[in-house]
């Protein structure tokens, strides 16, 4: 039988284990995870929950301080064998009694990017270049908003010595520059004159520190070029030219704090074969602002008498009808506007509860295809009819005109006496 003191004791820490997230399962690894999947977990999440991302959001902040708790735990080998055998409870008393104790989750941040604790923006922190890359969306994605990724191949730290360089984390002062860089060269400009030069170190190439055991991944360059996947969200209506921004997501290096990848979305050209598994006539939609634009073409007898119908399948697959009645004609070159069968407008908000999307229109321009050939009894019954209708009420454009009649005379050309 256990005293009331000591089920009390038991009842409390059964308690504290149930309230406080594993952590393993806080980052979303298993318990073989490596130490490098521990790292690219704290990595990811870090970024995501930070509060410079999330103003006033305190769930996030929470999220950010018990991600860095975990990762505190979780990377160090001797707590993370404490908490593997008795979880919880077996760290706190390890910090009670001086085997370490709460971090600022700022400082965990810091020392895993480098820098400062805010993505490195305050002043006096070194940040990296930003990264800019376009990325080609097919009208169709623009039209109804789209989740996808895109892969590109950036400079990343090497995993595999930590952005050390070294093979065994030896890392040596420069002895030819004493660490610093830098060394100063004396160069004679003519005799008792002398000119002193700041040049690189060209032993460490001017990191004032040596390796003697280069890492077999990186060849001690401490960085590598790697393929990486990034998730896209375009959001319905996006405007071509729309940029957006990844935090920290540029070239890596151990020297600094990474900077922005910009991603701008252009319209790629349509691919009847890789964009239009739908079969949609959209596909060959023209863009301009929240205004589709599209040819459609008309036989000389449909343009001329009416009394046709075209089906067009839109962007998302609803079908837009296009027609005219008999004895109604269409001219060469005529636009016809279709209201609301544009393009999404874009708002920030989309289409919620607190904002109703709203369309562009859709412009048809007409083409006319004139036949080119004729059977003989075809033409003379065409040259008949139009003959009679001419002479009874036909407008004869060339006296209208008020041009010369007859054969044009070239004024160079004298007759002869």
């Amino acid at each position: 039988m256990l005293r009331p003191s000591a089920l009390f004791v038991l009842l409390c820490m059964v308690q504290l284990a149930i309230c406080t997230e594993d952590f393993y399962k806080l980052l979303g690894i298993d318990k073989q995870a490596s130490e490098r999947d521990i790292k690219r977990a704290y990595k990811t999440l870090s970024k995501k929950h930070h509060p410079d991302k999330n103003p006033g959001n305190d769930t996030a902040k929470q999220k950010f301080v018990e991600v860095a708790e975990a990762y505190e735990a979780l990377s160090d080998p001797e707590s993370r064998k404490i908490y593997d055998q008795y979880g919880h409870e077996g760290l706190k008393q390890r910090q009670q009694g001086g085997g370490g104790g709460h971090h600022d989750p700022f400082d965990v941040f810091s020392r895993f990017f480098g820098g400062g604790g805010h993505f490195g923006h305050q002043p006096g922190v070194r940040r990296g270049p930003d990264m800019e890359v376009r990325v080609g969306v097919p009208l169709r994605d623009f039209y109804n908003g789209h989740t996808t990724e895109f892969q590109l191949e950036k400079q990343a730290v090497c995993e595999e010595c930590e952005g050390s360089g070294s093979a065994d984390g030896q890392v040596d002062t420069c002895s030819s520059c004493g660490g610093h860089g830098r060394k100063i060269q004396k160069h004679m400009l003519a005799p008792g004159i002398f000119q002193q030069v700041q040049v690189t170190c060209e032993v460490c190439e001017g990191r004032g520190k040596t390796i003697p055991h280069k890492c077999p991944v990186c060849d001690g360059s401490r960085v590598v070029r790697k393929l990486h996947t990034f998730p896209l969200n375009i959001e319905r209506g996006a405007p071509k030219g729309k940029r957006i921004q990844y935090e920290n997501d540029a070239d890596e290096s151990p020297d600094y704090v990474a900077g922005d990848l910009l991603v701008t979305l252009v319209e790629k050209d349509p691919d009847l074969d890789e964009d239009n598994e739908m079969r949609v006539d959209g596909t060959f939609f023209r863009r301009r602002d929240d205004e589709l634009h599209w040819k459609e073409t008309l036989s000389l007898r449909e343009a001329w008498m009416g009394g046709w119908t075209r089906n067009l399948t839109h962007l998302d697959g609803h079908v837009v009808a296009l027609s005219r009645p008999r004895g109604k004609a269409i001219q060469p070159g005529q636009v016809e506007r279709v209201v609301g069968e544009g393009m999404p407008k874009w708002h920030e908000d989309g289409d919620s509860v607190y904002h109703k999307t709203e369309f562009g229109d859709l412009l048809v321009e007409y083409t006319v295809v004139l036949p080119d050939q004729m059977e003989k009894g075809m033409e003379k019954d065409f040259w008949a009819l139009w003959e009679k209708w001419r002479k009874k009420n036909g407008v004869d454009l060339l006296k209208d005109s008020g041009r010369p009649e007859g054969p044009a005379k070239d004024p160079n050309i004298k007759d002869e006496l």
